[in-house]
């Protein structure tokens, strides 16, 4: 549970999208135990409520989505403190059903840049910069890094970006299939909530199969994988929203999605 007595994390809503914001930002934004597991609680209980269809996730300010954790917290730790001790927090954010886009400005690092991969979608600033420098530090990526990067950009790339530590541009990860889009300085949360706002127009039901899915295919061999996929597609012939959108779709009308 995060620290009831700091306020690190900001929701912002509109219409079926809602906007988290990461508060931190005369720290960069950086991850502590406490802001991971409010933001945690935040995006558990957005997961919760019908209203809300889409999230889009964001750190306050330009200078930094999130540059990575807060090392004065981590530095005198126990090996036990440190796995036993704060991943909660991460595992909850990982399982979050509805979809994610990240906009991520200036410094994604270390947690910020693993905190990004958790996401389903990535918006990032030109000006934008990945990296997992854990290994300057004595350590490695703690919160999916190593494997996201090697299922996302081969074994040899995430060698690099782990066995270096040197940041890389936006452009560079999108060309390496991390980010989405790049979009112009101060652009990212725009830009994301706009496909946030799209998304959110679809049969909410509908939308979390697939992302469901999605995710099931990094997991599961081909063959498993496609009779998951023609499983989930047969059972959203049992909701009302399959009926409404077949029918708006002959009767050339915008379809009224209710997530029933």
């Amino acid at each position: 549970m995060a620290d009831e007595t700091t306020k690190y994390i900001l929701v912002e809503r509109e219409g079926a999208v809602a906007t988290v914001i990461i508060n931190r930002p005369d720290k960069l934004n950086a991850l502590n135990w406490a802001l991971v597991g409010e933001l945690a609680d935040e995006l558990e209980a957005l997961d919760r409520d019908d209203a809300i269809h889409a999230i889009v996730l964001t750190g306050a300010g330009e200078r930094a989505f999130a540059a990575g954790a807060d090392i004065a917290e981590m530095s005198d730790k126990s090996a036990a403190q440190m796995a036993f001790g704060g991943f909660e927090g991460w595992d909850h954010i990982r399982r979050i059903k509805k979809p994610i886009i990240a906009a991520v400005e200036g410094f994604a690092l270390g947690g910020g840049s693993e905190l990004a991969m958790h996401a389903d979608i990535v918006i990032a600033s030109e000006k934008a910069k990945f990296g997992q420098p854990e290994i300057l530090l004595g350590i490695m990526c703690g919160a999916g890094g190593t494997q996201r990067l090697t299922r996302t950009i081969g074994k040899y790339r995430a060698m690099e970006l782990c066995l270096t530590g040197e940041q890389v541009t936006a452009q560079q990860m999108e060309a390496w299939g991390i980010v989405n889009h790049v979009v112009a300085a101060g652009q990212a949360r725009a830009e994301a909530t706009k496909l946030a706002q799209k998304i959110a127009t679809h049969a909410p039901i509908a939308t979390l199969l697939t992302k469901e899915a999605i995710l099931a295919a990094l997991e599961t061999p081909l063959e498993a994988g496609l009779a998951y996929e023609k499983r989930v597609f047969a059972l959203l012939f049992s909701t009302e929203d399959q009926k409404e959108g077949m029918a708006a779709f002959m009767a050339k009308r915008p379809a009224n999605f209710t997530g029933k």
